[in-house]
């Protein structure tokens, strides 16, 4: 663990410094405040801190109150090293921001039992940010594939065809269905079933651009959102994806598996104005309709003013599906 030692008086700072390098410590040793405060005001800064009560250019209590000015930054444990013994300046310097108070001439037991206890704060402050990190990913993201979960990916659906109406762009909407999917659990279980959502999940988010959206809609369903996507190539990339599935086997503790997925594609050009449900029901009827075609496929949303039409073409059904 990193240390920062301030002590004006040399061979005082030197007798710690070697003190606590005897002790495992990692030593910063410095003899004024304003060295001090650059020192713990800085990204990699040490946690650990005892700081002279009095010191050149800035004293004990200005250093540890602008110390925690910085809170956007990790805890540092400081402690006063201070000859000043009333309870009034005990007081002042907790209140300043110090977290203990060590009264010179002091025991080396002592104060190296004091840095315990500093690291073991700091080793529980270090678990509860683990702990917030973790929660804030998992809010937002689906627990089996780390894909965003449905509430997450129907707003950023919502915004993105908002802004597409606002900026006349094109956003893409790709509604997908693992095929046969409820065969896997039957046959090999749960498990096994996971292990094939997560390396679907894996596909399909490498099939697209970092600014596209890709979100688990619920059980084998998957929700891809292709921002400012030309019209004319959401087929192709929706192609794409559909054979970054079938053309290669999923490795599973059970061996390997040939699956295939189905999309229903809806292009927001195709629907002007249509809010995010009408767009999945139609994007839905869509992968209906690729399902009732033998699956393996996709199927572009067709609006009642659409002239066009998608080519009835069916994609080779892959060898081994379930």
């Amino acid at each position: 663990m990193k240390i920062l030692i301030a002590e004006d008086d040399i061979l005082s700072r030197r007798l710690l410094q070697k003190t606590l390098e005897k002790a495992g410590y990692e030593v910063i040793a410095v003899e004024n405040g304003r060295l001090v405060q650059e020192a713990l005001c800085q990204s990699d800064r040490p946690r650990l801190a005892l700081l002279d009560w009095e010191m050149p250019e800035a004293d004990g209590p200005t250093v540890c109150r602008a110390v925690r000015a910085h809170q956007e930054k990790s805890y540092v444990y400081m402690i006063f090293l201070t000859s000043k013994e009333s309870s009034e300046d005990k007081v002042a310097g907790l209140e300043s921001g110090a977290d203990d108070y060590l009264t010179k001439p002091f025991h080396t037991e002592e104060l190296k039992a004091r840095l315990r206890t500093g690291l073991r704060i700091l080793h529980l402050e270090d678990r509860l940010v683990e702990a917030r990190e973790e929660m804030r990913f998992k809010a937002p993201h689906d627990a089996l594939t780390g894909l965003w979960n449905r509430g997450v990916i129907v707003k950023l659906l919502n915004g993105e065809l908002e802004r597409a109406s606002r900026e006349r762009k094109c956003t893409a909407i790709l509604l997908c269905d693992i095929d046969h999917f409820k065969s896997v659990n039957d046959t090999f279980g749960h498990p096994v079933g996971d292990e094939v959502s997560r390396e679907v999940a894996r596909r399909l988010q490498g099939s697209v651009r970092s600014y596209d959206f890709v979100g688990r809609y619920g059980g084998e369903e998957f929700l891809i959102i292709l921002n400012n996507c030309d019209p004319g190539s959401a087929l192709t990339r929706a192609e794409q994806m559909r054979e970054a599935i079938a053309k290669r086997e999923i490795i599973t503790n059970s061996g390997p598996l040939r699956l295939t997925m189905s999309f229903g594609l809806l292009r927001s050009v195709d629907w002007k104005g249509a809010a995010a449900s009408k767009c999945l029901n139609e994007a839905d009827a869509a992968l209906y309709a690729a399902k009732a075609s033998g699956r393996n496929c996709v199927r572009l949303a067709q609006s009642s003013t659409q002239a066009e039409e998608l080519p009835a073409r069916v994609s080779e059904k892959v060898h081994g599906e379930w």
